[in-house]
């Protein structure tokens, strides 16, 4: 016998919770559940980034990107004053170490501009010195609203306050299929049905399966890109005083290699960004056959491939060559050395490919019958998570409005 409920959200990392605390902030009374197939919430991207509170530099202008992560910032901050979540407001350079990387930098700076950032400083080469002596640059971007903060702490403040207003958060629960069922949607779960008049499908690594569940035709599929950390030791840490990145190349999206101080203590320096054996796979010997077979059958990969393996080859020579991925790491603190390095963590990062080949760059929306697909919200997606789910939920009242409208004259009630 299955459960039946208003909406159902499919996925418990950080942008499914913030979109579950967005309903039921917005309909008191809602009946909501958040399906998670781990045993505990943000299990996947949500708990192995490097927690950057990211300001907005880098992304096109009049983007989703752009909008949402300017707008979440400033509600993500004001949500961790509330619920006295510690970040630090440490500020970020960004550093030019050739003279091929000035357009870059300064069209990441007009960018950052066109965004709305306030306090954006060009620096010279003693300048950067100023505030990273270590640092090696040429020119550079002083960024003094970039912060740090760990995402798994906000992530689970969200689900205490999804149950405290009513939801349900279910746990181990797995998502094996989708059925319609008139006006409702049937999650078929590891642990039986849940019925829904609406679901959310925000599974990231999992998203674009969740998405064929329910018959969706989006042309893309998740690509897994595994970056992997290196920790400074403690005896260098004072090398980094706030996060120092390189200028990234604009073919990908993905930041290149740079030094991010974290809250809880202690640098990281990384990541890379290599194409994952697995989804869910967070070391070198991670291998899902399934995985492979996903994407090596899917038109868009080969493309893809074609145009970047001399690309793809340089981030595995980092992958498994300390001293390559300490070359790297040379161009922005030139004395940074192999002794200097421990192995860190990993992440692996859900990037939308679609079927010319083309990474997908901007956050990605989609709708089939009584479901809303989350296709592709890579970072600044956890920056974002509050601006994201009140655009997902103004996105559901206007395109399921008549479910909405008619369930708040009965038993929602907005706020």
């Amino acid at each position: 016998m299955s459960s039946r409920i208003h909406v159902a959200i499919i996925g418990g990392g950080i942008v499914g919770l913030a979109t579950g605390l967005e309903l039921i902030r917005r309909f008191p009374g809602i009946s909501l559940a958040v399906i998670e197939k781990e045993p505990a919430v943000a299990a996947h991207q949500t708990g192995h980034n490097s927690g950057v509170i990211h300001s907005g530099i880098y992304y096109k202008p009049g983007s989703l990107k752009a909008r949402l992560c300017v707008e979440g910032v400033n509600e993500l901050l004001r949500f961790c004053e509330a619920h006295t979540i510690p970040y630090e407001t440490c500020g970020k350079v960004i550093v030019a170490t050739s003279e091929s990387e000035l357009p870059r930098l300064e069209e990441i700076y007009r960018r950052g501009i066109g965004n709305g950032l306030q306090g954006l400083r060009m620096l010279t080469a003693e300048e950067i010195r100023e505030l990273e002596p270590h640092a090696a640059g040429i020119r550079g971007i002083h960024v003094p609203s970039t912060g740090i903060i760990n995402y798994s702490v906000v992530a689970r403040k969200y689900a205490e306050l999804i149950a405290d207003g009513g939801g349900t958060i279910y746990l181990s629960h797995e998502v094996i299929g989708l059925k319609r069922s008139g006006e409702d949607t049937i999650v078929e779960t590891s642990q039986g049905p849940i019925e829904a008049r609406l679901v959310i499908n925000c599974a990231g690594l999992q998203s674009d399966r969740v998405s064929r569940m329910a018959k969706a035709k989006l042309d893309l599929t998740i690509v897994p890109f595994r970056g992997e950390y290196y920790e400074l030791a403690p005896d260098k840490h004072h090398y980094v005083r706030s996060l120092i990145y390189p200028v990234p190349d604009p073919r990908f999206p993905f930041l290149g290699v740079h030094f991010t101080k974290r809250i809880g203590g202690g640098v990281e320096a990384g990541p890379n960004a290599v194409l994952a054996l697995k989804r869910e796979g967070y070391t070198r010997s991670s291998f899902s056959a399934g995985d492979v077979w996903d994407y090596a059958t899917f038109p868009g990969f080969w493309i893809m491939a074609a145009k970047y393996w001399t690309v793809s080859l340089d981030e595995y020579r980092r992958s498994f060559s300390k001293t390559a991925f300490v070359r790297s790491l040379q161009h922005l603190l030139p004395e940074i050395t192999e002794d200097d390095l421990r192995p860190g963590g990993s992440g692996v990062r859900a990037q939308a490919l679609g079927i010319d080949g083309k990474l997908v760059d901007d956050f990605l929306f989609a709708h089939t019958d009584g479901i809303v697909h989350v296709c592709n919200v890579p970072s600044p997606a956890a920056t974002a998570s509050l601006a994201i789910a009140r655009y997902i939920v103004d996105t559901v009242v206007q395109s399921s409005g008549a479910f909405l409208t008619k369930r708040s004259q009965t038993d929602l009630h907005p706020a």
